[in-house]
Parts: C-alpha cells; structure tokens; sequence
C-alpha cells in the first residue's frame, strides 16, 4: 500500500509536464492555462467515475494523446465548429450567468450554505482556478467543511501541485481539513500524500508525525481505525532496513492493545510476520482488549443496524463511556456523533462542558468551541460558553472582542438571546477593571460598552423582534450596581433606575424593593424614604410588602413625624386597595352567581324535557290506534301527500301529515308522490334496524386496534375498499365499518390487527387521502377512562426548525411550495393544512434540517408574493389555549330558557306543528332577539303563558 501511495502520490508532479505549452506565450499565461486544464481533467475524471467504470474519458474531451494531436483536433475545431461547440457554448454562458446570480445573492447573505456549495460546483466546471480557490477560502472561513468537500479541494490541490511550495501549500490544507471533524479518510489521504515527499528533507520523519497524530486523533476507531493502523504498518515495512523492524514490532503490539474490529485477523498476521514468539505482555493486552470488545460489540452493532443520523445510540454509547472515564475514549465518541449531527447544539454543549471541566486543555478545548458555534451560530449559550472559555484561557482581548461582534452578526431566532451575549461581555469587561482607580481605559471601555448595548437593543433588536428583549432592564440594572458598588457613583446609579422605572417597571414591588437595597447598602437614608415613599403610590402587586418596609424603616430610624407621615400614607394606600379589591370580589361573586343560576335554569329545563318524553312514552299506544283508525278512514287519500315533507324522527306522524297536507292546500302547489303510510315507515326502520349487525367493540384489543375516521359518506362497502390499505401494515383480523340505524354509513370504522406492531404501523396512513378526504387514523382509546388523551399528533410548543406559512393561494400545491422552499435550504417535511372535507386552508408547515435554515428562509419568504397572495412566514409556536378561569363579563339578557347562551341555531327543529303554531299569537322570544320591558309587558298581558303541559295537550289534541 505504501509503495503504490507514494506513486500516486508523485504523479501530479509528472502530470503538469504532458500538457501541450503554445509557443510564444509568456511564463505566467503558461502557468494558467495548465491549471485550467489540470482542473478541466480533474472535473472530467470525477464526472467519469460518477457515469461508472465504462465510460470513456474520450467522449468527453479528455484524451492521454500527446501534444500535436491535441493540437491539431483544437486546429480542426477551430475551422469547422460543429452543434457540440454551440452546445458547450451555450452551456457555458448559461453558467456564467448562474454563477454572477449565486455571488450576489451571497454579496447579500454570506451564511447562506447551499449558494456556497453550488458556486464552488459551477467555478470548478468551468476550470476557474483562482475563483474556486477564493470560493472555497471563504466558505471555509465560515462554515466547516464536510469530508466530501475537504476531499474534493484536496485532490483538487494535489492535481496541481508541481514542486515543494505547492506541496508545502497542500500540507496546509490537510492541517485545516483535520480540524473541522474527526474523518479517518481525511487522515488515511494525508498520511499517504506525505508517503510521496518521502525523498524531501525531514520527509521520513514528516510521515512518522503525520501516522502517529493520525492514530492519536482516530486509531481508536473501532470501525475505521483499523486502516490507519495498517497504512502504518506498510509503510514502515516498506522500508527494508534491519533497525525498522523493531518499529514494526511496536506498531503491531500498540495495535493489538486496543480493541478494534477484526483483532484476530491483525493478530493472526502478527504471527504469521513474526519470527519470534509473541511476548506473554503482548497476549494479556491482546486478550483483555478482547474483553473491552465484547462491551463495545452491543454500542457498535446499535450504530450499525441504526440510521443516519443515530443520536440516540450515539448518547447511549456517550453515557457508557462516561462511566468508564477513559478521556481518549470520550472525545473520539463525542467526534463521531458530531460528524453526523454537527446541528445538534446540545451535543456540542455536553461536549464543551466536559472538555471545560475535566481535560482543561487550551488548544483542544478553543478548539471545539471555535467549531461548535461556526456549526450552530443561532445558538446563543455556544456562543456565550466561548467567550467564557477565551477569558479563562487567557486568549487576548482584541481576540475575544471579535469573537463577541461576530456573535452580534450570527442572527439569533429570539430577542433575550442578544441580551443574553450582550450580559456575558459586559461581565468579562468589568472583570478587566482595576476598580482602584479613579480612571482607567478599561473603566471608560465598560461604560461605553454599557450605552452602546442599550442603544442596540433599543434600535437593532427592538426593529426586528419589536421587543428589545429586555423589558426587566437587566443590563440597566447590571449597570446601576457596577457605579454604585464599584463605581461609588451613587447619582449615575439613581439616574439609571429613574430610566429603569419609566419604562413601565413602576409598579411591580420587587423593583422598588431592588432599588431601596441599593440605596440601603451604598446610598442614604433620605433616598432610602424617598424610594419607598415613590414605591407605596405606585406599586400595584404587591403593596402591602412595600408598607411593611416602609414602616420597619421608619420604626427603626426615623422621627415621630416620619412615623405619622408613613403611616397616614401606608393606611390611605391599603384603604384604597381592599375598596377596589372588594369591589372587584363583588363582581366576581355577582358573575358566579349569573352562572350558577344559569345552570340551575338549564338543569329545570331538562328536567321538563326528560318528564315530557315520559308523557309522550304513556301516550304511545293510544297514539298508534289513532294512526291506523285515520289510516283505515281516509283510504288512499293518504298516499297522495305534498311534495314538501321533512322528516322528524321525534315528531307525531298525524300532526305533521295534518300539518303539512294544511300548508300545501293553501300554497295550491301539489305533486302526486307515492309515500308509505307512517306505521309502515316505522315498520321499515324497524326492519333495517334489525338487519344491521350492530358494532361490537372489545376493550381489551385497543391495543390491537385503530380508529379511522372522517371516511366519505357515500363509500360503498367501506371494509372491502379499506382492506387492501391497511393489509399493507400487517394481518388484519376484522374492520368493523359503523352503520346509522336507517343503513347509511357514518363514515368511521375499528381495524383490528392481529399484532400490535401493525396497529402502530397503521399510524402513519393518518391523514392519507381516500376518495377526496383525508383519512383520519388514530389510536383506540376509551376518553371516558383517559380524558386527558390527544389525537393531535404535531407539536404544540416552539420548534425553531419548523415553519408556518399562512396566505397561501387556495390553488398552491404541496409540490409548488416545496419547490419554493428547497431554494433556502433542505426540507424534511411539508404539510398543507387542509379541513375535514380535504379543502387546502391557505396554511402550511415547513420543516427544515436545521435552525439556521429556517431563519434564513424567514428572512427570505416573509412578504413574498405567490400567485398574487402576500404570505405571511414566522418560526413555528402556536399559541397556547387557555381556558378561562372566570366566566366572561356579560350584560344583563333575557333568560334563554330551551337552547342556552347563543338560542335557537338554525339546524335546530321545532317539534311543534306549524297549524299549532298559527293558532298561538305569543311569539317565542327564545326563538328571535332579546325583548324589550315594555314589549314583554304588553305580550303577557294579551295572551297568558303556557307550560309545557299545555303544549303537550295541544300535541295530542285530535
């Protein structure tokens, strides 16, 4: 492996020296055009292998021909330009445009990731050099790089590189690739280009160092350090000289220390090469790091068997190795999740707590959080932890001072986040102090400081959050204590809390009682009364508190005359408090009681209901004699009925057919309709009440069971069109489609499984459509046994990753929007919010990769246009429902005996007749709006009121 590196290795040196040179051109021209053309190649290689192994580097213009054959195909080109040329054309100059486009929308947003990853793309296609290197430089400047790219910039680079300043350039490079992550592949590439500079001076040791930082970094590995080791291995064995063998020797025993994938092939091989037997303290490590890889089996196989991104078995395996403690071990693990979870800010918090608190290593830890907050900038406490970090490591002040503005400009999601920066600064300033002094530069510096936070919350963060973030006037207050207590300047201090109270902090106590101890501790007793004084009248929370110190001040240093003064001060202020708080008890009693009569009327009236229907119950058979005499009576006239006939299920079939056969006569409009008789229409329920087989649920099985609701109405044989849906998620035993008593389906059904993994499977049809709907599939649960239990299965609670759209066009399709979306970042999920029936709402839910995607797209798609609708577009927090603890302030209404707060809806029926209704001339003031008093008088006294025993009457009355 090592010989077949270094001549992979010393090729870009032989390559530049094939390229065809044009006479007559100057040394710099020459220089460029074989960069050109070595990065066209390295563009056409790379393509090459993508379109597989068959493909010919031919037809794309890449040829190993020698120079005059490159020259006369460019001759011939030039004299005969064909459709390919045009074609290239073409598609250079539509590149060239992609490329101005993707700078300056880079020139506007810098942290934009994909504008850089495309651009480097599009300049390394068309072989701009100088342009790809720019490109790449400030990108790394501000993100770090994945392995992919680092890879690509460095065979890039090693293609090009043609004597010792460009290698020395590309070891550069691979020292800053090593940094961003913990990558094996990038260790295994460097220590094999370093393999080629071997013939230098210092090479040999060169390649020593490179091997062992390589296995210090990543020979731990238990999946991939195994390569690292053997690259090693072969290199030293390469080199054929008696006093190498003993470094070989060393290799082998370290290897074998150390638990790693396939040891026994490594120790097989170790035997094989050996001629003398293995020493006793070699096989005690071999076997304990045997031991050590049967606890690691379970952790390793988890990320295995596991997808990408696997934080969670990435935390387990985390917490075991804190618990064995082995330092090497802990950061390797912490470095392989972060390769795959580099957005997580939690996991770079742990890691740079645990780094801060137990290996207390300068380089190693500045050098995780320089990391953590270029991977996640929106995250303030990474930001705030390295500023901390900077200061206790003694970093310079210059230093932490750009650190703390580039912070400024890394674009927080929310307003307390810039306090909070601007609080973990303003506290490593005053530490800077030497508060022995009079004056110093440093004292000026914190003052400064302190005035330029107040006025960049106040303009930069109250314009775009419009909240300053601050409304307890922290940073203010923080200020007042550093002039009274460190400062003794007790009148800067007082002109700050004068600010502090008016800007709306006056009337919470524990401000006042802040102020006080302040003047208390540094300040005089005449401001210490003044305060509390200023506190008594205008403190609105807690008063009492404020009165009690105010007095306790007095009692303890003050004349009779301030005694008086208090206390006449301190009763009027109570006084005036319970009067308006009795009075407010008073309303709030007066509420209760509107309420507690309310359901006291509502609960009579049930009551008349319930008795009602038990008179109604009697009366049933005497009722059904009556039907089939008038039945007999009347004949066939009886089968001419009109045409306008609602059904009533609870309604006496006589007095309607009376009532409404009244009401078509006089309308003169009468249509001949065949109408079975009543008693046969209740004959006929009856029969398909009895054919249905009712629904059977087993409680028991719930756990094998779903709900599936908001299915069409009209579905026809919902078990047979359901059933091919839900076997795609296992076995299933029954679906138990629920019929209405006439037949029709009511659009909900149970589908039992046989397991439960199938059930839970069956969880994510939620929403899918099914005949214009969306399907709504829930797990069966009993509310009556678990009334605390929610269907809702999305976050209710801030999601910083996640987007809410509103105002979109009706017309707006989930693939329009994704399309839209994609422009700003990776989306991971789309959801179009749509009602019951399917119909969009006009909303929608964007799910980003991560939070810096999301605020960028914010800024980007607020008050964009889309198909002539301005969309409204914030981070994702619904507001929380509140349910009122005390009713709701009401004027006085008439009492709405039959149908509660809000009367008759308009679904609502009338069980009584409408002859009946004709013949009563008191009009429902249940059924229309309030009456006035004097209209109420006048309507009793024309006609009497009537109960609902009269009712009944009128309802039997033939």
């Amino acid at each position: 492996m090592a010989t077949a590196a270094a001549s992979s290795a010393s090729e870009p040196e032989v390559e530049p020296q094939a390229v065809p040179e044009a006479e007559g051109e100057e040394d710099d021209a020459k220089g460029a055009g074989v960069e050109r053309k070595v990065l066209s190649r390295a563009v056409a290689v790379d393509a090459a292998k993508a379109k597989g192994p068959g493909w010919d580097l031919q037809q794309e213009g890449v040829s190993d021909s020698d120079g005059d054959e490159e020259d006369a195909m460019a001759s011939s080109a030039e004299s005969s330009p064909g459709e390919d040329e045009w074609e290239y054309d073409e598609e250079e100059e539509k590149n060239q445009l992609e490329i101005e486009r993707l700078e300056e929308q880079l020139s506007i947003n810098g942290f934009d990731y994909n504008c850089h990853v495309e651009l480097i793309r599009l300049l390394r296609l068309e072989g701009e050099l100088n342009k790809v290197r720019m490109a790449r430089q400030k990108m790394s400047e501000l993100f770090p790089l994945t392995e992919e790219l680092w890879l690509e910039w460095l065979h890039d680079e090693i293609s090009m590189a043609m004597d010792g300043l460009d290698r020395e350039h590309v070891y550069k490079l691979f020292e800053r690739a090593v940094k961003d992550y913990i990558c094996p592949n990038i260790w295994l590439e460097y220590g094999q280009y370093s393999v080629g500079g071997i013939g230098q001076k210092g090479g040999l040791e060169k390649v020593r160092s490179v091997f062992e930082r390589a296995l210090s970094s990543v020979g731990l590995h238990m999946t991939k350090g195994l390569a690292i080791w053997e690259a090693y291995r072969e290199f030293e064995s390469a080199i054929v000289e008696a006093a190498r063998l003993e470094k070989v020797h060393s290799l082998f025993r370290r290897q074998l220390a150390i638990p790693l994938y396939d040891m026994e092939a490594t120790f097989a091989e170790y035997e094989e090469w050996s001629e003398e037997p293995i020493p006793e303290s070699v096989l005690q490590n071999y076997q304990k790091a045997l031991e050590q890889l049967e606890k690691y089996k379970p952790f390793e196989e988890a990320l295995l068997q596991a997808e990408a991104p696997r934080l969670a078995e990435y935390q387990a395996y985390i917490d075991f190795e804190m618990k064995i403690g082995d330092p090497a071990r802990i950061q390797l693990i912490f470095e392989r999740a972060l390769v795959e979870n580099c957005l997580v800010p939690d996991l770079w918090i742990r890691y740079s707590r645990y780094l801060d608190r137990q290996l207390k290593v300068k380089d190693l830890v500045l050098s995780v959080h320089s990391r953590a907050v270029r991977n996640c900038p929106w995250t303030v406490a990474l930001w705030s932890r390295y500023l901390l970090a900077m200061e206790r490591h003694g970093v310079d002040h210059q230093m932490i001072s750009a650190t703390f503005e580039t912070a400024l400009s890394a674009g927080f999601i929310q307003a307390t986040d810039y306090v909070e920066i601007w609080q973990v600064y303003l506290d490593y300033l005053r530490r800077r102090v030497d508060f022995r002094q009079d004056s110093s530069k440093e004292l000026e510096e914190l003052r400064s400081t302190f005035t330029r936070a107040l006025e960049y919350l106040q303009q930069e963060v109250e314009e775009r959050f419009s909240e300053s973030g601050d409304p307890s006037c922290v940073i203010m207050q923080s200020w007042a204590r550093v002039e009274a207590r460190l400062c003794n300047n007790m009148q800067k201090a007082r002109e700050l809390w004068d600010s502090i109270m008016t800007r709306g902090n006056a009337k919470y106590a524990n401000m006042w009682l802040e102020y006080y101890n302040l003047e208390r501790a540094h300040g005089d007793t005449q401001h210490c009364r003044k305060a509390l004084h200023r506190a008594v009248q205008c403190t609105s929370d807690y008063p009492e508190h404020v009165c009690e110190v105010l007095l306790t001040m007095e009692r303890t240093e003050g004349t009779l005359e301030d005694w008086d003064v208090a206390v006449q001060k301190t009763e009027t202020r109570l006084a005036r408090v319970n009067e308006q708080r009795m009075k407010a008890a008073e309303k709030e009693a007066a509420l209760v009681q509107q309420e507690e009569e309310r359901a006291e009327q509502r609960k009579k009236v049930r009551a008349e209901k319930k008795a009602l229907k038990k008179k109604k119950k009697t009366r049933g058979a005497d009722k059904r004699k009556a039907d089939e005499e008038d039945e007999r009576e009347w004949g066939e006239e009886e089968e001419e009925q009109p045409c306008k006939r609602r059904r009533l299920e609870n309604s006496v079939a006589s007095a309607v057919t009376a009532a409404t056969q009244e009401d078509t006569e006089v309308a003169g409009r009468c249509v001949t309709i065949d109408v079975a008789p009543p008693s046969k229409q209740k004959e006929k329920a009856a029969s398909l009440k009895l054919d249905m087989p009712k629904v059977a649920h087993d409680s028991s099985k719930d756990s094998v069971t779903v709900f599936v609701s908001n299915l069409p109405y009209s579905m026809d044989e919902p078990e047979v069109k359901l059933r091919p849906l839900f076997e795609a998620c296992g076995e299933v035993v029954q679906i138990r489609p629920v019929f209405s008593n006439r037949g029709d389906f009511r659009g909900y059904c149970y589908v039992e499984f046989k397991e439960e993994k199938s059930a839970r499977q069956a969880l994510e049809l939620d929403r899918k459509n099914v005949e214009g709907r969306p399907m709504f599939v829930s797990p069966c649960v009993d509310k009556s046994k678990n009334p605390d239990f929610k269907v809702f299965r999305y976050s209710t609670t801030l999601e910083k990753h996640k987007l809410f759209i509103s105002g979109l066009p009706f017309s707006c399709t989930k693939e329009e929007l994704e399309d839209i979306c994609k422009a700003h970042g990776t989306v991971k999920d789309l959801r179009l919010v749509t009602n019951r029936a399917g119909k969009p709402k006009g909303l929608a839910y964007v799910e980003y990769e991560n939070e810096s995607q999301a605020s960028q797209a914010v800024m980007k798609m607020d008050g964009m246009t889309i198909k002539e609708n301005v969309i409204k577009v914030a981070i994702s927090n619904p507001p929380q429902r509140k349910v009122p603890e005390k009713p709701e302030v009401r004027t006085p209404m008439v009492p709405r005996q039959m149908y509660g707060a809000r009367g008759k809806g308009r679904t609502q029926l009338s069980l009584l007749p409408r002859a009946l209704q004709r013949h009563s001339a008191a009009p429902q003031a249940e059924n229309g709006p309030a009456l006035g008093p004097a209209a109420t008088t006048s309507m009793t006294t024309e006609a009497p009121k009537m109960s609902n025993a009269d009712f009944a009457k009128l309802l039997l009355r033939k």
